[in-house]
């Protein structure tokens, strides 16, 4: 079941993942600036944010089977439209379609997650499915640039989308909920306004504006930043640009690991998941020296260390709301909550275009090597003790 969830993350990733290794050839096709780039971005951002509120209720009312499917379908779909763009507009409408199915993906992973794992199982199940993202990452580079490279960008984009369907054709036969028995009854959800005035929920969705942004950063940005700033061609670019991607893939058994580990050790929930985040949140300050290195290569190992430290955060930020919620209640705190993230990710998404433009990618990194550690002042001053909540 979890396979389930770690390959729906991997083709996630490498549907959104299509644009920015396409990017340098886009932008040269399309005449786009960093300003005109950012707000297709933007645009997935949007339709990601609105979506996360309500995908997350969505599919704790349909259930973890169907809900999942549907949001398979929409994003895939949405995918293979990208082969019809023409310029920046058309790209920019097919981003928002992307992103309103590509919501869906992380509020159904933790509810498979919930399903399916005890407590102290939770932040290395979630981190074990996150690491798709991760694989979807390192993946794209040379998958899309050779396709690229061969049959064009368009081609690219339906290759990508059509692996959604293949995952659809085996989800829906197997997929199913565990320890339930026939014809049992499903609790109700709680009220999406009910949810939201919890403190729980507005303060980890007010910790997310800050820490999810540094990722969709590194996502849309990095392979742009090594042409433009590094001078890497398409190719060296398809070679190299992974390696980030599949440090990070280690941040998320490392972070599962570190706060299972204080948990044996006797620490309460609320330490181990808080000191998690917290220590890998101080590695992403690693992105500040990454921008100020003379040597490509130097960049790139500490834009990894920063990558890693932000998996193992999210490992334990995705095992939060099943330590305080139901399982009928996961899918829609974490979509509410991931409002938050596509809140941060659309504002520095600006931002960093209309830097990049009139200054340099080095303030933007500096920026970005601060902001997780924002995020984690938040969690220990505001999100108050993860003990489970009565209904």
């Amino acid at each position: 079941m979890l396979a389930f969830a770690f390959w729906a993350t991997v083709i996630n990733y490498l549907d959104r993942q299509t644009l920015s290794v396409a990017a340098p050839v886009l932008r040269d096709q399309f005449h786009m600036t960093n300003v005109a780039y950012s707000r297709v971005v933007f645009a997935f951002m949007l339709a990601y944010t609105i979506m996360n509120g309500a995908s997350g209720p969505l599919i704790d009312r349909l259930g973890t089977r169907l809900g999942y499917a549907l949001t398979m379908v929409w994003w895939s779909a949405a995918a293979v439209l990208h082969a019809l763009a023409h310029g920046a507009m058309g790209l920019g409408v097919f981003r928002f379609l992307l992103g309103m199915g590509e919501a869906g993906n992380w509020p159904a992973a933790v509810k498979v997650v919930a399903e399916w794992f005890p407590d102290r199982e939770r932040a290395l199940a979630a981190g074990l499915f996150n690491a798709g993202s991760s694989v979807g990452a390192i993946l794209a580079p040379p998958v899309v640039a050779a396709i690229l490279l061969r049959f064009g960008w368009r081609t690219a984009f339906v290759a990508v989308g059509v692996a959604g369907f293949v995952w659809l054709l085996l989800w829906w036969p197997v997929y199913r909920t565990p320890c339930e028995p026939s014809g049992a009854k499903a609790a109700a959800p709680e009220p999406v306004w009910q949810l939201f005035r919890t403190r729980f929920v507005w303060s980890f969705t007010l910790s997310k504006i800050f820490m999810d942004p540094v990722w969709y950063f590194y996502i849309f940005w990095f392979p742009e930043y090594l042409k433009r700033a590094r001078n890497f061609d398409l190719a060296a670019i398809g070679t190299y640009s992974w390696i980030p991607f599949a440090v990070a893939g280690t941040g998320n058994l490392l972070g599962g690991w570190l706060s299972g580990f204080l948990l044996k050790r006797g620490c309460s929930m609320t330490v181990a998941r808080k000191s998690a985040v917290t220590f890998f949140a101080a590695l992403m300050l690693s992105a500040i020296p990454a921008v100020l290195a003379r040597e490509a290569s130097v960049s790139i190992a500490l834009v990894s260390i920063a990558m890693l430290g932000y998996t193992g955060s999210l490992a334990n930020m995705l095992a939060m709301p099943a330590d305080v919620f139901p399982k009928h209640a996961v899918a829609s705190v974490y979509g509410l909550a991931s409002m938050g993230a596509g809140f941060g990710g659309m504002l520095f998404t600006l931002i960093t275009g209309w830097v990049v433009d009139h200054y340099s990618y080095t303030p933007v990194f500096i920026g970005f090597g601060i902001l997780p550690l924002i995020c984690a002042t938040l969690l220990w001053t505001l999100l108050g003790p993860l003990v489970p909540r009565r209904a």
